[in-house]
């Protein structure tokens, strides 16, 4: 397909995130986002359900069932999972027109090989893709958290999503330096489950364990803390239990994981260039990802790092909002290439 030939070509985005897979369609806006699961039979390996319907069968379902987390701590763990997710979720949406001779592009976390990316550009092109790109997400993320990375002025970005946290300088349109932690969402889930049994001696389910964080989860006092109900196994007896739990308990069980995205922060400003360090003690770092949703981030980062922070604007959707206004930059590089490819040509 000659890309400027005739008319603009379908562009399709999608942040393949550990957590929750988003897709956005141009024209439309955003049109899928659920977590990142994928339920299978297991007698047959066929796929029963994916996201949300997925989701909750997780501590519920049976020993005929397998869930999978396609990716898990920002890498692909089942490529053919992936590939079979994407083709679920598309066929579901109906929009297999839409995807031939589309212009994709892909967001991923860094950690995620070169090998893993090839493979994910030959799953976007069985799709029917024509051209497929890969970007990483916490670029995709300073784009949609608010940054102007464009300009050349130094910006300290913090990603932190499901499996992993991303932390990068970028400047000048793209990325100076970036390095990732296996420390993000789920991470603080599974050390809140443990905290649970081992303090209380009642077992609870990682799902539990996310609705703990999500309600009273924080790193600095708030104003209408209160103490929540949760229900479990008594560990001793085997019996159902309730207890309740405060968020000053949860606040110094997230503080412990939260130390290692502090130590990568410090390690990433020890590798920036000078100019750009002046930068960002100037203008601060933004913290885009479900990890920005925690009461008292940016204030426990300003108080730690003694820098200014911000939360980025729509912190769970600035990877496909970065998506988005990365746009224009593919259809750029296309004219060039199609230019280039026409001048040769000639």
């Amino acid at each position: 397909m000659a890309v400027f030939s005739t008319k603009k070509p379908n562009f399709i985005s999608m942040d393949l995130g550990t957590s929750y897979t988003l897709v956005y369609v141009a024209g439309t806006g955003v049109v899928y986002n659920e977590p990142s699961i994928v339920a299978y039979r297991i007698k047959d390996n066929h796929i029963i359900a994916v996201g949300n319907e997925a989701y909750k069968m997780i501590g519920k379902g049976n020993k005929a069932i397998r869930i999978v987390r396609p990716m898990e701590d920002g890498v692909i763990t089942d490529i053919r999972a992936t590939e079979a997710q994407l083709r679920y979720i598309f066929n579901r949406l109906r929009i297999a027109k839409q995807l031939k001779g589309s212009i994709m592009l892909l967001a991923c976390p860094s950690t995620v090989t070169e090998l893993e990316k090839n493979a994910l550009k030959r799953i976007a092109t069985n799709l029917g893709a024509d051209k497929v790109f890969v970007e990483e997400e916490v670029k995709m993320a300073a784009l949609g958290g608010g940054v102007d990375i464009y300009k050349p002025v130094g910006n300290l970005v913090i990603d932190s999503g499901g499996g992993t946290t991303d932390v990068a300088v970028l400047s000048s349109g793209d990325l100076v330096l970036s390095k990732s932690v296996k420390v993000a969402g789920n991470l603080f889930n599974e050390e809140i489950l443990k905290y649970i049994r081992s303090q209380y001696g009642l077992e609870i389910g990682i799902k539990t364990a996310e609705i703990i964080k999500i309600e009273i989860g924080s790193l600095a006092k708030y104003s209408d803390e209160r103490k929540i109900k949760i229900y479990g196994r008594d560990i001793v007896s085997g019996l159902p239990r309730e207890i309740e739990v405060g968020p000053e308990e949860i606040r110094e069980v997230l503080k412990v994981p939260v130390s290692r995205i502090i130590d990568l922060v410090v390690q990433v400003l020890e590798e920036t260039p000078p100019e750009l360090a002046g930068d960002i003690f100037r203008n601060g770092m933004t913290i885009c990802g479900g990890g920005a949703l925690i009461r008292g981030i940016d204030k426990y980062f300003e108080d730690t790092l003694q820098l200014p922070a911000k939360i980025g604007e729509q912190p769970l959707l600035a990877v496909i909002n970065g998506t988005i206004k990365f746009e224009s930059d593919i259809f750029e590089l296309l004219r060039r290439e199609h230019t280039k490819q026409q001048e040769l040509n000639y």
